[in-house]
């Protein structure tokens, strides 16, 4: 018995993966396909690029980056601005980017708290995740406001001049922080960056202690945001929620009123994804 489930274990393995799956050297890439792969990354880092700048900042020579470009716009990955003369991603990129999130219950779950918590505020509420060492966002349901904050899926945001940047910083494992932090540059995007580890870190014992963060003019003059962590099963913060808009409608007297339902969506989309819910530290 035990041989014939062995047996059915192998088998599930060898349709699953080849021999050699862990081996990752050159032998076993597609040295073309990671080239054409390294022009869609970067393309899609550096939207409008001519044929010469791409070329010249990839240090490709233009006749390869050429082929490569056209195979990706064949499969709709990228397309060509005649009257511009440059190139951008095209549809098909967030197609396929769009069955990701699609991979995940996170993001649909997320979608009726997020609506219910954008108009619970009258503020844009967003969903992000911590993607090597950058908030991803994931989702947003935006405000029917005039002004409005604006991260589309797909976007990436320092962390530490974000809220649910914050938020996913506060709550975790200390030495994974501090080796995040020795090697991620706190950049100044405005006059009340936080630019200092040490600053930093007492900002988020005070997220820990009210259960919220709030990124306060950080990353844009003007806009302010309210943020809260969503735990997993272990615990762990493994994303985050908020609400952003203007600082005329998101003032600093309204913050206490605001993070009461941002932090009761938090919990909601915890319980939703079978997390546990983590109290403030004090």
């Amino acid at each position: 018995m035990d041989s014939q489930d062995n047996t059915r274990e192998v088998r599930r393995k060898a349709r699953g993966r080849p021999r050699g799956w862990d081996d990752k050297t050159t032998q076993n890439t597609i040295k073309s396909l990671d080239r054409a792969m390294e022009v869609f990354e970067y393309l899609s880092e550096a939207q409008g690029k001519a044929l010469t700048a791409l070329s010249d900042e990839m240090g490709q020579s233009p006749a390869t980056v050429y082929r490569i470009l056209v195979t990706l716009e064949g499969r709709g990955l990228v397309e060509f601005d005649h009257d511009e003369q440059v190139w951008h991603i095209g549809p098909r990129a967030f197609v396929i980017g769009s069955r990701f999130l699609r991979r995940t219950s996170l993001v649909d779950r997320a979608r009726p708290v997020m609506r219910k918590l954008m108009e619970a505020t009258g503020e844009t509420a967003n969903l992000g995740v911590e993607k090597e060492g950058m908030v991803l966002f994931l989702s947003q349901v935006e405000t029917h406001a005039s002004i409005r904050a604006f991260f589309p899926p797909g976007t990436l945001s320092p962390m530490h001049a974000s809220g649910i940047g914050k938020a996913l910083l506060a709550y975790m494992d200390e030495d994974r922080l501090d080796r995040l932090l020795a090697k991620t540059e706190l950049k100044a995007f405005t006059d009340r960056s936080i630019t200092s580890p040490t600053a930093l870190k007492e900002d988020l014992a005070m997220v820990r202690a009210q259960g919220f963060s709030i990124d306060n003019e950080e990353k844009n003059a003007g806009m302010r945001c309210i943020a809260a962590p969503v735990f997993d099963t272990n615990r762990e913060a493994v994303a985050g929620i908020s609400v952003s808009g203007p600082t005329s409608r998101v003032s600093e007297v309204e913050i206490q009123r605001l993070s009461r339902p941002v932090i009761e969506a938090a919990h909601q989309l915890t319980l939703a994804i079978g997390g546990t819910i983590t109290p403030p530290l004090s």
